[in-house]
């Protein structure tokens, strides 16, 4: 059976790559594993429907046969852990690989959205301007972290992996914000991981999906 997975109807990121199905579009093509996506209106996504295949009604999900999957995280996992691509062979380096993962998710990227959500929110509200250096200057630190360890390297750990893909991911939430500005060897990991083509076939797969939700 095809994989089917599930996205926005009308993303709220304007087809920039950044809703959470990006992240199981990409690595499912690094993967090369075809897959079909059904679209949901945030009114879909409440329905009792959707809700039985995600408890939180948000997107994506996951199907596969009588497998269902929700939180992004979780599905690339599994799809890494099923499909030859995005974790290497060696034990170690495998559980170094998965131990970035957990870290994107975890560690890199709550101050990032900590940062955003507000812009949505209370960018009208008066003490906004005041509160969004605080929360850059959590940020920073991680950012820190992060660019003094890749270095000089190409990938978090030698070879891409599921962790790269996920890091590349959270990263990308800075870009507009002019943080990365300060952190060239993150801006440059960014866009390696944007220049490899199966990131590339998954963006224009989204980016579809909201040109043609703009030409109705």
């Amino acid at each position: 059976m095809t994989i089917t997975i599930t996205a926005f109807a009308q993303s709220p990121d304007r087809g920039r790559g950044l809703a959470r199905d990006m992240r199981v579009r990409w690595a499912l093509e690094e993967v090369g594993q075809p897959y079909a996506v059904r679209l949901l209106t945030f009114k879909d996504m409440k329905e009792p429907a959707h809700l039985a295949l995600h408890p939180f009604g948000q997107i994506p999900t996951y199907e596969d046969g009588d497998l269902v999957l929700f939180e992004s995280g979780s599905i690339v996992f599994h799809i890494a852990e099923r499909h030859a691509g995005l974790l290497p062979d060696d034990a170690n380096a495998r559980a170094r690989a998965i131990t970035w993962m957990f870290a994107a998710l975890s560690t890199v990227e709550p101050p990032i959205l900590d940062r955003e959500i507000p812009g949505y929110t209370e960018r009208d509200k008066p003490w906004y301007a005041e509160r969004l250096p605080i929360l850059e200057g959590r940020i920073r630190p991680r950012l820190d972290e992060l660019s003094r360890r890749l270095g000089g390297a190409d990938w978090l750990d030698g070879a891409f992996s599921a962790g790269d893909l996920l890091m590349v991911t959270v990263l990308r939430r800075l870009e507009g914000s002019g943080i990365l500005g300060g952190y060239p060897v993150l801006s440059a990991y960014i866009a390696r991981g944007k220049d490899r083509p199966a990131y590339k076939r998954a963006f224009d797969a989204q980016r579809a999906v909201f040109a043609a939700v703009s030409a109705d």
